[in-house]
């Protein structure tokens, strides 16, 4: 039986707005800083998806999603474990 943990090994989606993804995973904010997601500290952060933020910054959509999945995953393994 696959546990809930294993299941979602995607967490973060193209579909989830800034917000949504920094209110779970607060230290993502590196990874959009590094791009230069100065827009996640604007009001429309709340409605503003990773996908559209991606486009917008000429950004690949799924190297995004990647990397910050790759960033949950390792963080978990740090202090989940």
């Amino acid at each position: 039986m696959m546990f809930q943990k294993d299941m979602e090994k995607n967490k973060i989606k193209k579909e989830m707005t800034f917000i949504e993804a920094l209110e779970k995973y607060p230290y993502l904010s590196k990874i959009f800083g590094k791009y230069n997601f100065h827009c996640i500290f604007c009001p429309m952060a709340g409605q503003e998806t990773i996908e559209e933020g991606a486009k917008v910054h000429g950004i690949s959509v799924e190297k995004l999603v990647k990397e910050l999945n790759r960033e949950v995953e390792k963080y978990e393994k740090k202090n989940l474990s």
